[in-house]
């Protein structure tokens, strides 16, 4: 059983950037940053679980599928750290993951915390366990996060490459187009991958970076021995809270600007926008029917249908679904009746997902999975891999995917610029705002 302790820490946002860096101090280590933004209906309901979380070092770890963590959590009830990936997708139907992969990411990771970190405005609590950690000993990991040195920014020379040229993407969006006309689906999420290989980055300092540029109510950093995720993920996949269940999938997006008057016509124009009202609205029905196989006769509700929000580089479209869990039912069958999320497949989702498969040219991994926690009681949050870095430190192989949803009103040119506008905030990471090595276009949606 933990017990736990609360200190005093000053100010806040320094605070965390430190514990950021101590993250380097262990094997094993997540943060979940709220960055205080509220998203919930009309910004009036607080939906994020914690303002800030961490946890630090492991006790012991698994890996595996959703039964071996399930199995693993009713063993220690106790706080767990850690992701799915989407590849996961294959222990739940008759699927597979054959395309390239140069990051290795397991297809499912948790550690138990030796240390769990929540803060809110000047105070936080660290949860230990005292037959592993003294209590004297608490006050010293404290002690050691406040007295770090002033870390320097991010910096980086490095150069990306596309996965995929825009011609060949404008192709495969034709290609997808055709199983639309066909009737094979109505919607599918195609994403592309920038990597760069020989890259040695610090992704302490990058995670910390990338928040500034990007703060986001579902942020997430997590290293797992040599595997580190940056993500600055605007979008929830899961939530347990009791026999409350909420996902909250993102379909819609457009770009933001500085002139206050062009941003109000944008974010209406997003509103309005028929064809990103329809992308987001046949998610949301997935959504629903995932959920209703878990769910308590008549309990799924849709809280709020194609919501506006505003983020730092995007507006993007936000629908909140709720259920109730059904008698007998675990936690764990919401996630495995709903994953992957549906926003990053398509519908209907298994013949959506056979052939992102077929057109892709990367195997996902980790992302459009999901990064999150459980506590102890067995509840959990976890959002959706997306604006995300991916790094193996041991191979320096860097890459992150981008993605849009190809409908029968898909224009091929304008999804890839979309891609390369969701793409923004870690090219800003590293300067790259010109981007002439990659694709010119890319550079006339960075300038936006």
């Amino acid at each position: 059983m933990r017990q736990y302790i609360t200190f005093d820490i000053g100010d806040s946002a320094v605070f965390k950037k430190k514990l950021v860096h101590f993250c380097a101090t262990f094997e094993y280590a997540a943060v979940y940053d709220s960055n205080d933004y509220y998203c919930g209906k009309q910004g009036k309901v607080n939906y994020n679980s914690f303002n800030f979380l961490a946890g630090l070092g492991h006790i012991s770890k698994v890996k595996g599928d959703f039964d071996a963590v399930y199995k693993f959590h009713n063993k220690h009830r106790d706080w767990l750290c850690g992701y799915w990936g989407y590849d996961l997708k294959n222990k739940l139907e008759k699927l597979s993951s054959d395309n390239k992969d140069g990051l290795q990411f397991s297809d499912a990771s948790f550690f138990r915390p030796r240390y769990i970190i929540q803060c809110s405005g000047t105070t936080c609590t660290v949860g230990y366990i005292p037959e592993i950690n003294h209590k004297n000993e608490i006050q010293e990991l404290i002690d050691a996060i406040v007295s770090q040195a002033e870390f320097m920014g991010f910096e980086s020379e490095i150069k990306f490459k596309s996965r995929v040229s825009e011609k060949e993407y404008v192709d495969t969006v034709n290609a997808v187009l055709k199983h639309i006309y066909k009737g094979d689906i109505y919607e599918m999420n195609y994403c592309m991958e920038f990597y760069a290989h020989n890259a040695k980055i610090n992704p302490y300092a990058g995670f910390n970076d990338l928040i500034k540029i990007s703060p986001t109510p579902f942020a997430s950093f997590l290293k797992a021995q040599d595997k580190f995720a940056l993500c600055a993920s605007p979008e929830r996949y899961i939530k347990k809270e009791g026999a409350n269940i909420i996902s909250q999938p993102i379909k819609g997006t457009a770009k933001r600007t500085d002139d206050i008057k062009k941003d109000e016509a944008i974010k209406n124009d997003l509103a309005c926008s028929v064809k990103e009202r329809s992308e987001n609205i046949m998610i949301v029905d997935l959504v629903r029917n995932d959920l209703s196989r878990v769910a308590a006769p008549g309990s799924v509700k849709v809280e709020e249908l194609c919501g506006i929000y505003p983020f730092a580089q995007v507006f993007q479209m936000i629908s909140t679904i709720t259920a109730q869990l059904g008698e007998g039912k675990e936690g764990i069958e919401a996630i495995k009746a709903s994953f992957p999320p549906g926003s990053m497949t398509g519908a209907p989702k298994i013949r959506a997902m056979k052939i992102i498969e077929k057109y892709e040219y990367t195997k996902r991994g980790l992302y459009s999975g999901a990064l999150g926690f459980f506590t102890p009681d067995g509840d959990f949050d976890f959002n959706v891999v997306i604006r995300t870095l991916l790094y193996d430190a041991a191979n320096h192989y860097l890459s992150f995917m981008v993605g849009s949803a190809i409908t029968e009103k898909s224009m091929p040119h304008l999804e890839y610029k979309e891609c390369l506008l969701k793409a923004k905030a870690i090219l800003q990471l590293f300067n790259q705002n010109k981007l002439s090595h990659i694709e010119s276009s890319i550079s006339e949606v960075s300038k936006k």
